[in-house]
This record gives C-alpha cells, structure tokens and sequence, in this order.
C-alpha cells in the first residue's frame, strides 16, 4: 500500500494529532478508485478542497469517519513519533470502488467546509463497498517520521 505525507504537513502531522481542542479532529475520507490522481499530484495539495478539485473524487456514499483513540507515541529508542488510531468500520456499505483514503486535520468539526480541512496522509486502498461489513486497519502506526541528521 502506497502512502504518502501531504507537502503542506511535512513535520506537522504530529503536532496536529496532538492538539488538544474540544472540536478539532482527525477525518478518515474515502477517494473513488476511478480517476483518483498520481500521488505526485496530490501531495501538492493543501486543502481537502484542492484534492477534489481536479479528477479526484470523494467516496460520499460510505461515508467520512472521525478517527478515535488517536495516539502520537513518541519512540526516543528508535528515533521516531508514530500516530495510530482505533480501527475504523463500515457496517453495511455501499457505492463505488475505493481507491484511497486521506487523513485530514479539521481545525473545527462544528463547521466549516472542505478548504478548512488539512489533508496529512494519504493511504492506497482497493475495495468495492458490497453491503458487508468492512474494517480498516488504521491501529498499527498509520503516520510515522523518523529523525534524520
């Protein structure tokens, strides 16, 4: 599975996961698997907004996810922070293939729109939503930086 760290967050995906405010969290999104753009292309992005600008599409039809138990462990053995989450699942769901999944910050889930949400990661998925229950792994570091001097 292919991820990549957005450009605008470089260095701040942990700081972001950590911030304590009472309407801030982190999003799980599903991307359509047609038309989704090269990773090359959306790292550049800066906004949710901007990922679905072009011939990127949101999933709408599973559904976002606010990801809960999210956990920053920073790791002074091995020289590195990892961000993990409980898993994420779907009940029933339903719609076209997905393709990926986004991470973003929301700075405000009492409002707001899509420009307001800061994308952090984006993960390679492929599933095709057929009414069963699915469950994605999101517990085992889904964000991980390492120093490098």
């Amino acid at each position: 599975m292919a991820t990549i760290v957005f450009n605008i967050v470089l260095g701040k995906v942990a700081s972001l996961a950590a911030l304590p405010a009472a309407n801030d969290a982190l999003i799980l999104i599903p991307l359509e698997a047609s038309g989704l753009e090269a990773d090359a292309v959306l790292r550049d992005k800066d906004d949710f907004a901007a990922v679905v600008a072009g011939s990127t599409n949101e999933q709408t039809t599973v559904g976002r996810k606010v990801l809960a138990g999210v956990a920053v462990t920073v790791d002074d053995t091995n020289d590195r922070v990892s961000i993990s989450a409980t898993n994420v699942t779907w009940s029933s769901p339903t719609g076209n293939p997905v393709g990926a999944v986004v991470i973003c910050y929301d700075p405000d889930t009492t409002g707001g729109t899509d420009a307001d949400l800061i994308p952090l990661t984006k993960h390679d998925l492929t599933w095709t939503p057929d009414g069963n229950a699915f469950t994605l792994n999101v517990s085992g570091d889904f964000y991980r930086a390492t120093s490098s001097a």
